[in-house]
This record gives structure tokens, sequence and C-alpha cells, in this order.
């Protein structure tokens, strides 16, 4: 840890923790528009863009967190921080959900590849809750499950691009769905200006990310409130702010696959926090240095993301409070997680 950053005060570590919060809210919000224009422009489709190009951007302030706790011997704020925040991205969805009041997002932004990236996401969780309750073998202080992780996540992304061009499967079109069609003004934009763009703003969360980790550190040492707590529920809710904010500046585009497929695209590629925390944890296998309070996010983020998978299949046009069913449990999930955390010895 640099020197300036080594003694910081309560106080200083709060306004730094908010002031990165700031950024990467702004940062992320602008974010969304050049991702959605570089869908269009490449040809990618907003599912791919959303899930490569905006979830692995708006992850990166995420995974600094991680990968640094856990180099600085703090395995429990890196995996709280990584697990934390797939739970919370897909409760900002549900935000997103309502700011959509014309009919339930996942209705209106049916889209194999989203289904298919939720299949995924469920894979790779698997994979972690196998690290956690398989043996502690290590090679070279890595868990055999972490290069897994890795492969898992890129054969999938191949299964979705190969799932767009030749699809088995497609959603019924109704009223309310919104199909991805390429934007005019984006055609003529300079693609060159929008990679530029792209990149300095990804630099900026990535920056933001190595702050934020430093100040939760002071606040969880200084306010007692533990690491599990910090990671879980202020670092996590902070490095996931760019989803929030990028899914609602989405829907009001009108480029709802792009919305859904940045939280769940985000999502899968938040698990592979979890392998660079344990390249970087020289301290054996992180995936058994994690209390099981911390645990208890993985089989959270996967029941969350499972009911998620049901309600993009089963496509409710409109739910309780205007909201899809799913958007509901997604909330009660969440909610019942905070307060086991919060309530745990």
């Amino acid at each position: 840890m640099i020197p300036l950053l080594e003694d910081l005060s309560l106080g200083m570590a709060l306004l730094l923790f908010g002031g990165c919060a700031l950024v990467i809210g702004v940062v992320g919000t602008r974010l969304t528009g050049i991702v959605d224009d570089l869908a269009d422009r490449t040809g990618l489709g907003e599912a791919i863009a959303g899930a490569v190009l905006l979830g692995m951007a708006t992850s990166l302030s995420g995974m600094v967190v991680s990968v640094s706790a856990a180099l600085a011997d703090r395995p429990t704020l890196a995996m709280s921080n990584a697990l934390g925040g797939i739970a919370v991205q897909t409760l900002f969805l549900t935000i997103a959900d309502i700011t959509h009041r014309r009919a339930n997002l996942e209705h209106a932004a049916a889209s194999l590849g989203n289904l298919m990236q939720a299949g995924l996401l469920l894979c790779l969780l698997s994979l972690v809750l196998i690290g956690r309750f398989a043996p502690e073998w290590t090679l070279w202080q890595v868990h055999p499950v972490t290069p897994l992780l890795l492969i898992g996540y890129l054969f999938g992304l191949r299964l979705v691009d190969r799932s767009r061009d030749n699809p088995m499967w497609r959603p019924a079109q109704t009223r309310e769905t919104q199909p991805d069609v390429p934007d005019e003004q984006a055609m003529k934009r300079s693609a060159t200006r929008l990679w530029l763009s792209f990149v300095a703003l990804a630099a900026m969360l990535g920056i933001s990310g190595w702050l934020l980790e430093r100040s939760a550190a002071v606040i969880a040492d200084q306010t007692g409130l533990g690491q599990s707590v910090v990671g879980a529920l202020m670092t996590a809710v902070v490095t996931s702010l760019p989803e929030l904010v990028t899914s609602v500046a989405a829907v009001r585009r009108g480029a709802l696959t792009l919305a859904v497929a940045g939280i769940i695209g985000g999502n899968a590629f938040d698990t592979l926090f979890v392998a660079a925390s344990d390249i970087a944890y020289r301290g054996g296998s992180v995936y058994h240095a994690i209390p099981d309070t911390v645990a208890l996010w993985v089989a959270l983020s996967m029941l969350m993301t499972g009911i998620l998978l049901v309600g993009m299949i089963h496509r409710e046009r409109q739910g309780p409070a205007h909201i899809g069913f799913e958007s509901v449990g997604i909330i009660a999930c969440y909610l019942a997680g905070a307060l086991v955390l919060l309530l745990a010895p």
C-alpha cells in the first residue's frame, strides 16, 4: 500500500470511498451510449456487446478491488466483494425493470443470448461452490477450479456467439418486444473514437477500484463492521453502480436487450474475480479462506439467477406492482441475504 494511503483516517477513507462511488457512477453512465453504438458499429449486437464489452468494462473496478484485497491478504474482502457484487447487480436489474413501465423488462428484452448467459452464470457459480467444498488442493497456491472458471467462461461466450449466428430457438415477438436493430446514427460515428473513449472510461473505472479497496480496508478495520459486511454490502454495491446506471440508461435509450445483457454478462465475468483473487492470494486456496457468510452469497446468487432465468422464459407481461414476479423474488432473496449477513456473529 502506498504511503499516502497507508494511514488514512476514517473520515478521509469515507470521503475517498464516496469520491470513487461518484466517479464510478458517472463513468458507468457514459459507457452505455458508447457500447450501444459499438454494438451497432461493429455488428456484435447488443447481447454480445453487453455481455463482453459493457460487462467487462463495468466490472473493472470490482476486479481491482478483489485482486488488491487478495494481494493484501484480505481474502474475505476479496470474495465478499466479488460474490456480493453478483447478487447486487442482479438486484439492480429489478430497478431497470421498474423504470420500463410498458411491460416487464424480461418480457420485452427476450433474447436467446441472455438466456444462454444466465445458464453460463449458473454453471460458473456452481464451479465456485465446488471449489469451496472440494479438497484444498493447490498447484503453485492456485486451486484447480480457478483455470476451470476461465475455460468455462470463454467456452460459454463462444457458445453464445455461435447461437447468435445460428439460433436453434427464437423468442416469440410481441407488441412489447424491443428488437435489437442497429441505429443509423451509430453507424456514422467513428469506430476509432468509440474504441478510444471506451478504453479511457474503462481505465478510470479500474483506478477508482484500486482506490476503493484501500478506503474499504480502513473502513472495515476502524468501524468494526468486518470485511464480509464492507465487501458484500458496501464495495460490492459501489463497484456495481455502473451496472445500475448503464442498465437504466439502456432502458431509456430503448436498448432493452443491452440492459439485461450488461447485468447477466457482467455477472458471468464477475465470477472471474474469484479466479483472479485465487491467483493473487498467496495463502493457499481462496475458496477455503472465506467464512460461511460469504459462501452464502454464492447460493443466493444462484437462486436469484435461477429466478431470473425462469422469468425470462415465462415472459410475464405485467406482474405485482407492474414488475415481474422474478423481480419480486430477487428483491426478497437479496434482503434476506443482507439480513443474515448483518445478524451473523
